[in-house]
């Protein structure tokens, strides 16, 4: 058989789209590649046909089946496709700011600049009448109730923890609809919702607003999208002045933000309490300083 060009598509694609066609040991070489590409963009051709039981020239003429002008091009094809591969996957999880060759010196300062920057955009874009509208509910409501799924719960869990460190009756809210809302048929409108919701999407937490909205709670969103359901369902919604990403660094960037914005609205439900009366503090010597 005469090689021809190989095709565009990638080449493991093409070879498990091969494999009902191909003869007994053929096919034991193709499902052997497929079962370890990694291994076989670097294996000899003696390696792989010990492995699945082949003669090299089944190797070879397997090659020329899918285009290539022998082993030695396949191997590269498939070495090739693995690299485009990892990159791919780093590049869809991680992003591109921090690559997988930098030194632990390197991503530390790309992790500091990340959120140096981050914060310093956030500062441009968080509403503050919005956030001083916020800590005066939680700060005037009998009952405070706050919602963070996975990793949206980080910035909320420590809220929660300082809340109650200044006297505010806080919970943190866990379990699936039927729990959320069985609670929300206990509100009135003492009580304050609040939900952290990056992406603006999330099922639970825009029926929590909606369910808290209509018992009279006072249903506060802090997010990373503008515009969503989370967004649109809350009374008082807060944009964190970042905008939620497909990528880690575009995440970390976010959970700078949320941060940032918790921490605003417990510094300015302390303050609010502490003007209202000091009876209504706890002050056990603690406040402002780290646990």
């Amino acid at each position: 058989m005469t090689p021809t060009t190989p095709t565009a598509r990638p080449t493991l694609q093409t070879l498990r789209e091969a494999l009902p066609d191909l003869n007994p040991t053929m096919r034991r070489v193709a499902e052997a590649i497929l079962a370890d590409p990694l291994a076989a963009g670097s294996a000899s051709i003696t390696a792989l046909a010990a492995q699945a039981d082949a003669a090299p020239a089944s190797i070879s003429r397997l090659a020329a089946r899918l285009g290539y002008a022998g082993f030695p091009a396949l191997r590269s094809a498939i070495a090739l496709e693995n690299g485009r591969n990892a990159q791919s996957e780093w590049e869809r999880d991680i992003g591109s700011a921090i690559t997988p060759h930098d030194s632990p010196a390197e991503v530390l300062d790309i992790l500091a600049g990340t959120a140096a920057r981050a914060l310093r955009d956030a500062v441009e874009g968080i509403d503050i009448a919005r956030v001083e509208q916020a800590a005066r509910a939680i700060a005037g409501a009998e009952r405070v109730h706050l919602f963070g799924d996975w990793g949206d719960s980080v910035a909320l869990r420590e809220l929660h923890m300082r809340l109650q460190r200044i006297g505010v009756a806080a919970w943190f809210l866990e379990g699936g609809p039927t729990t959320l809302h069985a609670l929300t048929n206990t509100l009135t409108d003492r009580d304050a919702v609040a939900v952290l919701n990056r992406s603006g999407e999330d099922e639970l937490s825009t029926r929590l607003l909606g369910d808290a909205r209509a018992q009279g709670a006072t249903t506060i969103a802090v997010h990373g999208a503008p515009g969503s359901p989370v967004d649109e369902r809350a009374d008082i919604s807060i944009f964190t002045g970042i905008r939620n990403g497909e990528v880690w660094t575009h995440y970390y960037s976010g959970r700078a933000s949320d941060t940032l914005v918790t921490s605003l609205l417990w510094v300015l439900v302390a303050q609010f309490r502490s003007a209202d009366g000091a009876e209504r503090f706890i002050d056990d010597g603690t406040l402002g300083k780290h646990p």
